[in-house]
């Protein structure tokens, strides 16, 4: 039960505009520079209202894809869901640069049932089966989202870093473990494998909790999907970009929502 409910509160945000997005998926590693011959860090995930403080629901780590710098996968450890937040425990014994990223992909329905206005999120297969057939208005949207972090044991690398080409991606520039404060920090979304032009990025420095206001920062991607963002303090920043296209792979649905969200440690001067 309450994995069904984590679903929907993911699915719900991704419905949502960026700016009105309450609830915020992320993860947060213990450190995102290592070195040592027996390097681990430690990884939270979580939905929350409060960045960084887990206070709603546990992200799912079911899909959790980690890409080390020689581009093998690597199997987490001590994976645990709680009741606000998930944990796992990744080693990194190769240098270079690792990408961890939970990838989420399903449809998500609005449709009525004897007047009362229901929703839904699950797999396509499952969308028959979980829709009544008395529904009306029945509304179908593809969604796919990725939510990234990246931890580098000694020197930094690229080759975790390539893109899948499927949906909404970061192609970095400027390493992502190597930002500081004050400094100009340059990225790319590609959707599909293409430039994403004309995209509105936010990032936010985390431990919101503590201030009054959001303190967001935000810019556009260029005509080649680039964008870029001088950094004004040190800190765990929560990246996010979201789009809508028709470009389905399942015929029910008429519209694909994409979104895409990092943490990045920026370090201090």
């Amino acid at each position: 039960m309450k994995h069904a409910f984590v679903r929907a509160a993911l699915g719900v945000a991704l419905a949502l505009p960026l700016a009105a997005q309450a609830h915020k998926m992320w993860m947060v590693p213990s450190a995102t520079v290592i070195s040592g011959d027996d390097a681990w860090v430690t990884v939270d995930a979580a939905i929350s209202n409060d960045l960084y403080y887990p206070d709603h629901f546990p992200a799912q780590l079911d899909q959790l894809v980690v890409t080390a710098p020689d581009g093998s996968m690597v199997k987490p450890e001590n994976p645990s869901t709680g009741k606000y937040r998930s944990t796992f425990d990744l080693p990194v014994p190769q240098k270079g640069t690792y990408r961890l990223a939970l990838v989420n992909q399903g449809l998500f329905a609005n449709y009525e049932v004897d007047g009362q206005k229901k929703r839904w999120r699950g797999k396509p297969e499952d969308v028959k089966t979980a829709i009544p057939a008395n529904a009306k208005n029945v509304q179908l949207s593809e969604m796919a989202s990725r939510v990234e972090t990246f931890v580098t044991q000694g020197s930094p690398s690229d080759g975790a870093l390539k893109p899948t080409n499927k949906g909404l991606e970061l192609v970095p520039v400027t390493q992502p473990n190597d930002l500081v404060a004050g400094e100009k920090a340059t990225f790319q979304l590609i959707v599909d494998g293409k430039p994403a032009a004309n995209l509105k990025v936010v990032a936010i420095n985390g431990a919101t909790r503590y201030r009054n206001g959001q303190d967001e920062i935000d810019t556009t991607t260029d005509k080649d999907g680039k964008f870029s963002f001088t950094w004004p303090s040190a800190g765990m920043y929560w990246v996010n970009a979201s789009t809508e296209d028709t470009k389905t792979s399942v015929k029910e649905a008429k519209q694909r929502r994409l979104a895409y969200t990092a943490t990045l440690e920026v370090l201090p001067q």
